[in-house]
């Protein structure tokens, strides 16, 4: 079965193209600037059929959709009622769900006989116990709104954690490990037995680390404060939390951890500062998965930073085991989401 793999963002398209069972990819690609002034390419149909001109014997679509919330627990065939479901995560997750869709629609205009998977982002997360996703406001804004920790990355925490397991060459279910997607995003899951039991992305991916433009963990008064001193609306404190925070906010430079570390080395306190802050809420997230957990058999790198930012990952581990008795593996697991969903598409289509 050949399957195509899609992951729409806001202006851009990636796909990979797999022969499965056997994993084979066949082409990849990536289409960029879409809607943006000066490109041919208006929207996301226009790119996929662009794609599409170039690929043939599509069998069978995966999506890479962001929210699910707790509808969706494992991927599932895309019909009328899961689109309705995903239209309505639009509404927090306002920068993904709704590219995720656009390419859900175009590929039913331009293969409507080809069936269509989503696999969710958010479903991986879906184990957390109750007392780990609740957060501590009035409990009827979670029966009301459904306001709780919902995580992220999910599809790359599974993937890599699932490929720690095969190199340690344990079964998933006996190990405890922790997985850090380091890129512009952030996040840091716990995976005990398998299952995710916490995650450091919460109601929305602004929650948990610093990463590249979000401020991650911050005191919630904090919001009102600056609004009511900046005079400042709902969406100019949005922009500033999510666009002009983290790396860029601290080091005044990027948000770029290469730019950093150089301009860091050449004397940049604020520089330093950013990595410092970084590195340091890298290391109290995994010491406190480590103590939930009861100790730890493998620590994951992935993404941008966690993959190829050698001396990041040197400094996060300094000192971080010397309370450990028996000191876990640090491994460096590429990420691999298209695969993942490619998998999950096939065995589902396979079962229908």
């Amino acid at each position: 079965m050949k399957v195509l793999v899609i992951n729409c963002g806001s202006s851009s398209i990636k796909y990979k193209f797999f022969k499965m069972p056997e994993e084979h990819l066949l082409s990849k690609g990536i289409i960029e600037r879409i809607g943006e002034a000066g490109s041919n390419i208006k929207d996301h149909y226009t790119g996929l059929r662009i794609i599409l001109s170039n690929i043939k014997e599509v069998e069978a679509i995966g999506h890479r959709v962001v929210h699910g919330g707790e509808e969706f627990k494992d991927p599932v065939l895309i019909n009328e009622g899961v689109i309705k479901k995903i239209r309505q995560y639009c509404a927090i997750a306002p920068l993904h769900n709704p590219a995720n869709l656009e390419g859900i629609l175009a590929c039913k205009r331009l293969l409507p006989n080809i069936k269509q998977v989503a696999v969710f982002d958010t479903a991986f997360h879906q184990t957390l116990p109750e007392y780990a996703y609740i957060y501590g406001l009035p409990y009827g804004y979670y029966k009301k709104y459904r306001i709780r920790k919902y995580g992220f990355h999910g599809i790359s925490h599974e993937y890599v954690a699932n490929e720690a397991s095969r190199l340690l060459k344990e079964p998933l279910r006996k190990l405890r490990i922790i997985t850090c997607h380091l890129g512009n995003g952030c996040s840091i899951t716990a995976v005990h037995k398998g299952k995710s039991i916490d995650t450091s992305m919460g109601f929305t991916p602004l929650e948990g680390l610093v990463m590249g433009t979000r401020c991650g963990d911050i005191d919630p008064a904090l919001v009102s404060y600056l609004m009511d001193k900046e005079k400042l609306n709902t969406r100019e404190i949005d922009d500033i939390l999510n666009k002009r925070s983290g790396l860029k906010g601290i080091s005044g430079i990027s948000n770029d951890m290469r730019v950093l570390e150089r301009k860091a080395s050449e004397g940049s306190k604020r520089a330093r500062l950013a990595i410092e802050i970084f590195v340091y809420r890298i290391k109290k997230y995994i010491s406190a998965y480590t103590g939930i957990m009861g100790g730890l058999d493998a620590l994951v790198f992935t993404a941008g930073i966690g993959e190829n930012q050698t001396r990041i990952r040197k400094i996060i581990c300094k000192d971080l085991f010397t309370y450990l008795k028996k000191k876990p593996k640090v491994l460096v697991i590429p990420t691999n989401e298209e695969l993942l969903i490619a998998q999950k598409s096939y065995r589902l289509i396979k079962k229908d």
